[in-house]
């Protein structure tokens, strides 16, 4: 590796994208067709960048801390530095959204008929938001990328959604700003009570009161909450992965949710610990009823883009059990099933575009009995659903054990409540594969059925998008230390930081001698 590329190669995997949108911004009207070419090119060295930056940290991690942490001043006068580095669970996550963002391209290779450019242009500079958010370690850093990514995607499921695509983009707009201005308070209010920083590592150390604690906590949490989406925060989420064009359904359930848990990770719990113990309880009750909630509503969608977004808030509600149930199993178990659930969802949502692109028909009702005419898709569409519902052998199989194994030794009831959505998810899954592939077409009552003989089974480009996905889900269900031991060290850490408690001190309290009556009299 040249020595240019290996000092910095934690800032190229998150501003190569950008090379992508300058070529596409001087790309002529006339040439709009090879948007696609340079997308998918840029796309796919950020994601051989990304394996190089993985290979770099497994050669450079430290004991503890970040790898290949750099700081250089941005805004000197204000104390604003670009500030960034990785750990195993950063690290991850930059390399999913650096594998997905390609598969991405391919997918709307065909599905993307107008402004085919623009869209390319957005789909990168998501990407440089995500990867920045995920190695951001300056608060007002992360605050710009998150930004970064917040108006593209809008504009990605605003412009090539669905019938319903401005309502559904405008709501994922305002729920996900309300959150992002209450956090930029927050970060103000933080850099002036922390001695004019925005470093996160100095920040950990700072000393607020219990009062100060919960009022930034609460701040933090809303704006990642949103962003999971906790319940009863979910309701954009439906609507924005019905309405989004498949390339954003895929991003959203793929690494934007993650961005919510991730933030709850890296920023929410280790700023402010005695808030997270006085906020425990009631983050374990939310995190319950969006994993039974979630499975619950599932179960009744007849829409197949639907029910994959109502599992998402089930399934994510895993991840916030794991993190706040604060055991080393549990939080181990949230931060792999970040990168399952990113694995598991986004091949259905590719999937189920694949199908809709061939039928332009998201209802169930309309399909049935299509398995012998696309054995492939089929198969495929099998498999990930297996993964989704956490069957052993499986990736997400690992995630969910962890956090239940983990969880169950501090919180058993809610562990025994939340363990009811894997054999819900097991129930509205199967249910949905068992009505959309197998049986016989129904009788229709309101719905147009699939002509079913005109189908056409997964071709090679379809084929090179799920392949890597369905690999991904089987090595990482059998070999889970491929991330487990790259994860563990920043699981202690989290753990020792959120369980610090700002000491108690308590005042001796002046007593006033006793005086005997006897004494007083002359």
């Amino acid at each position: 590796m040249f020595p240019f590329v290996e000092t910095n190669i934690l800032s190229l995997t998150i501003f190569f994208p950008v090379v992508g949108v300058l070529l596409l911004l001087w790309l002529p009207r006339r040439h709009e067709a090879a948007s696609r070419e340079i997308a998918f090119v840029v796309s796919f060295a950020t994601f051989i960048l990304s394996l190089c930056l993985a290979a770099r940290y497994v050669a450079t991690a430290p004991a503890e801390g970040f790898a290949l942490a750099m700081a250089l001043p941005w805004v000197p006068e204000l104390n604003i530095y670009y500030r960034i580095g990785i750990d195993g669970v950063s690290l991850s996550l930059i390399v999913l959204t650096a594998l997905l963002v390609p598969l991405c391209v391919l997918c709307a290779w065909r599905d993307i008929r107008s402004r085919t450019k623009e869209f390319m242009l957005l789909l990168l500079l998501v990407e440089v938001g995500l990867n920045g958010a995920f190695a951001a370690l300056d608060l007002f850093l992360f605050y710009v990328f998150w930004e970064i990514m917040l108006i593209p995607m809008y504009f990605l499921v605003g412009v090539w959604g669905g019938k319903q695509r401005v309502m559904a983009a405008m709501k994922f707009l305002l729920y996900t700003l309300v959150g992002s201005l209450l956090m930029l308070v927050a970060i103000l209010y933080l850099y002036v009570v922390g001695g004019k920083t925005f470093n996160l590592l100095d920040l950990y150390d700072v000393a607020l009161s219990a009062q100060a604690q919960l009022w930034l906590f609460a701040a933090f949490a809303l704006a990642f909450a949103v962003k999971v989406p906790l319940f009863p925060f979910h309701t954009w989420l439906p609507d924005a992965h019905t309405e989004a064009p498949t390339a954003g359904s895929v991003l959203l359930a793929g690494v934007f949710l993650k961005v919510g848990t991730y933030g709850f990770y890296r920023f929410a719990m280790p700023l402010f610990p005695d808030a997270v113990a006085a906020a425990q309880p009631l983050f374990l009750f939310l995190a319950v009823v969006g994993i039974v909630g979630g499975a619950i509503v599932s179960m009744v969608q007849p829409d197949v883009k639907r029910l994959i977004a109502y599992s998402s808030v089930s399934h994510l509600g895993f991840v916030m059990l794991g993190l706040f149930a604060l055991t080393p199993e549990a939080v181990q178990g949230a931060v792999i099933q970040m990168l399952n659930h990113g694995i598991s969802t986004g091949a259905l949502f590719l999937l189920f575009g694949m199908l809709y692109e061939r039928t332009h028909t998201r209802a169930i009702a309309s399909y049935g009995g299509i398995a012998r005419q696309l054995p492939l898709f089929t198969t495929a569409f099998l498999i990930a659903t297996l993964s989704s519902l956490g069957m052993p052998g499986l990736n997400n199989f690992v995630g969910e054990f962890l956090v239940l194994l983990g969880s169950f030794r501090t919180q058993p009831v809610y562990t025994i409540v939340a363990a009811t959505g894997v054999i819900f998810a097991a129930v509205y899954l199967l249910w949905m594969v068992e009505r959309v592939f197998f049986g016989s077409p129904r009788e229709m009552i309101g719905e147009t059925q699939v002509a079913v003989a005109g189908l056409k089974d997964l071709n090679a480009r379809e084929a090179l998008v799920v392949v890597p996905m369905l690999v991904l889900m089987v090595w990482l269900g059998v070999a889970p230390r491929v991330i487990l031991d790259h994860t563990k060290t920043s699981v202690a850490d989290f753990l020792q930081l959120v369980q610090r408690r700002t000491p108690v001190v308590v005042e001796p309290i002046a007593v006033a001698p006793a005086v005997s009556p006897l004494t007083e009299a002359p």
